[in-house]
């Protein structure tokens, strides 16, 4: 079962967590089941950027993103080469190090 490791974040993990993933599950459903509480406002329908991270290991064993995902990515705040949509990047049978990025372009959070 592959791992996901996510670097400490002051909000989300402030420890950094490492958790065990399932192939074929998002980062996202992966961090939520593990109490990483990353915020989705569009509830996963690749319609914002909320969940946008970094996959720092481990990005080329995910399945490429497609042209919608790519599209919501220009608008993320601090777009990087290995940025994904955590609602969509699906996990392969490798490791990940995954970092969820400092902020968001949202303009309500549900969280506060």
């Amino acid at each position: 079962m592959p791992q996901i490791v996510f670097l400490p974040h002051e909000v989300h993990c402030p420890e950094g967590k490492v958790v065990e993933a399932k192939a074929g599950e998002s980062i996202l459903d992966t961090a939520l089941r593990n109490d990483i509480a990353i915020e989705h406002a569009c509830e996963m329908s690749c319609a914002c950027t909320t969940c946008h991270v970094i996959v720092r290991e481990g990005f080329d064993s995910l399945e490429p993103s497609d042209e919608l995902e790519d599209d919501m990515l220009d608008k993320a705040w601090g777009l990087e080469p290995e940025s994904r949509l955590s609602c969509q990047a699906k996990v392969g049978e490798e490791d990940l190090v995954v970092e969820i990025p400092r902020y968001t372009l949202n303009q309500v959070s549900e969280q506060h």
